[in-house]
């Protein structure tokens, strides 16, 4: 563990001012029978809290201070000291489909979001008839604020942040971008509501001055939703040279540049909070925090940029990574910290991401209608409190794979030839170094039938017709002049 982290730093000036096309990470699975939580701890009975929403791009579990790790986050940790360190809290295995999943309260395999990530051709986005979170905090009075990546549609307006009940955006709409340049295959990706923006700066730093901004100039008596969604740490590696100095001692140059960019933004989250203290709104202030996957460990998951070497994220002790299954891709680095309303400690209780929508509407008096039938409970008392959260998970749907979670036991069912079936006891093997399924194959077998009966009403994923799409449509591949030079042609 780290020391006693210093005090949040001072809210700064501002300064002056896509994920990857690789699919493949679940196949169906929604397991009925979640859990009822306690009905002694309701989320009603809490004030309506401001609410700042903090997501990391492809952080690695072990790749924060309060788990051990060299990479400095001081504000984190001072956060995860007061407040709920999760233990236990799970996403999709990309992007894109952990984006969406927070958003609607449901499972992407409901419509079409639960394979790779939408890429920068495609032109489909997160179905315009789901109802989302800032539609529903909007509803409810908040004032809803958008700072960083969207990336659940960008080819037609309709998908894009202020079309779905964001008042403001600032960032790019994909994500994939160069954090300095805040471009994607040589065009900009960078806007401010509406309108594209051209502008300088380190994208990380430009987040935080853009939510200092945002704060400093809000009414504390209307509720505030700021979703701060950073493109840290992400492929590009790219940080200003102050922070790559931090690490000089670092040899690995990609390994260097990620550690600066997670203290970089780990400085903006302290300016955030310095900003909500200075307006008198942090004492009010529920903070979420956590990574959209786990931290990339496989190439073909780093993105669309040319990505060479190991990889620096650090998952342990989970296995693998981003884009796969497996805890390591899924079960993520969480905390949540309100002053007097949530218990300071760690709490093992599961939850997904899906879960956060009813959650927080039901903390901020919101109704939920209108929305589409929810695969999310409303788990204020394991997160709050520490106690039991669900009984069961869905780690993603797609026809080629899958996973879901039943109390200990966890089913990956690789389904493509040749098939295999794992089946893990995350109580006592939570690494998943070892294989019971054939010790266990009546519950394989549960497991299995389980997945089979949901996969039957899953949404076909988007992903592949834009894919197929994208080949069929690309120009004539040839042997470049150089290969003929060079005698390597084929015959």
């Amino acid at each position: 563990m780290t020391d006693t982290p210093p005090a949040f730093a001072p809210a700064a000036t501002a300064p002056n001012r896509r994920d990857v096309l690789a699919g493949g990470a679940g196949f169906l699975a929604a397991i009925a029978g979640l859990s009822l939580l306690a009905r002694d701890a309701r989320a009603a009975d809490a004030p309506r809290p401001h609410i700042l929403y903090i997501m990391a791009d492809d952080l690695g579990f072990a790749d924060v201070g309060f788990h051990g790790s060299d990479i400095r986050t001081p504000n984190l940790d001072r956060l995860a000291a007061g407040g709920a360190r999760f233990g236990q809290f799970y996403t999709q295995p990309m992007c894109t489909p952990t984006r969406a999943a927070l958003m609607t309260g449901r499972y992407p395999l409901r419509y079409g979001l639960q394979t790779g990530v939408i890429p920068s051709g495609a032109d489909y986005g997160l179905a315009t008839d789901e109802f989302l979170l800032p539609q529903a905090l909007k509803q409810a009075g908040y004032r809803t604020a958008l700072v960083g990546k969207w990336h659940l549609g960008h080819a037609d307006r309709k998908y894009w942040p202020r079309q779905r009940g964001f008042d403001s955006f600032y960032g790019p709409l994909v994500g994939e971008i160069d954090h300095f340049k805040h471009e994607a295959h040589g065009v900009t990706d960078w806007y401010r509501d509406n309108e594209l923006l051209k502008e300088d700066g380190y994208d990380t730093e430009l987040f935080g001055a853009e939510a200092v901004r945002l704060i400093g100039g809000h009414d504390p008596a209307v509720p505030l939703f700021l979703y701060l969604a950073f493109t840290a740490p992400h492929t590009p590696y790219q940080a200003p040279q102050r922070y790559l100095d931090m690490y000089a001692s670092i040899a690995d140059p990609a390994r260097r540049a990620y550690a600066a960019m997670i203290t970089a933004m780990d400085d903006q989250i302290g300016r955030v909070i310095a900003a909500l203290e200075a307006r008198g709104m942090r004492a009010n202030t529920l903070t979420v925090f956590h990574s959209d996957n786990g931290g990339t460990r496989n190439l073909m998951f780093a993105g669309e940029g040319a990505v060479a070497g190991d990889l620096p994220p650090n998952n342990t002790p989970y296995r693998e990574g981003k884009g796969t299954l497996y805890e390591g891709g899924t079960r993520v680095v969480a905390l949540a910290n309100w002053p007097g309303h949530i218990e300071a400690g760690e709490t093992t209780g599961v939850m997904h991401v899906v879960d956060m929508l009813p959650t927080l509407a039901r903390l901020a008096g919101a109704t939920l209608a209108t929305t589409k039938p929810l695969d999310g409970r409303d788990v204020w008392p394991a997160l709050a409190l520490g106690q039991s959260g669900r009984d069961a998970v869905v780690y993603n749907v797609e026809p080629t794979q899958g996973a879901v979670r039943e109390g200990k036991w966890k089913l990956v069912w690789h389904v493509v030839l040749p098939p295999k079936a794992e089946l893990f006891d995350l109580d006592a093997d939570p690494s998943e170094t070892t294989d019971l399924a054939e010790r266990h194959p009546d519950k394989v077998a549960a497991l299995q039938a389980k997945v089979v009966d949901l996969a039957r009403n899953m949404a076909p994923p988007l992903f592949y017709a834009a894919a197929l799409k994208a080949t069929l449509s690309a120009p004539l591949a040839t042997p470049g002049a150089a290969l003929y030079e060079m005698g390597l042609e084929n015959d």
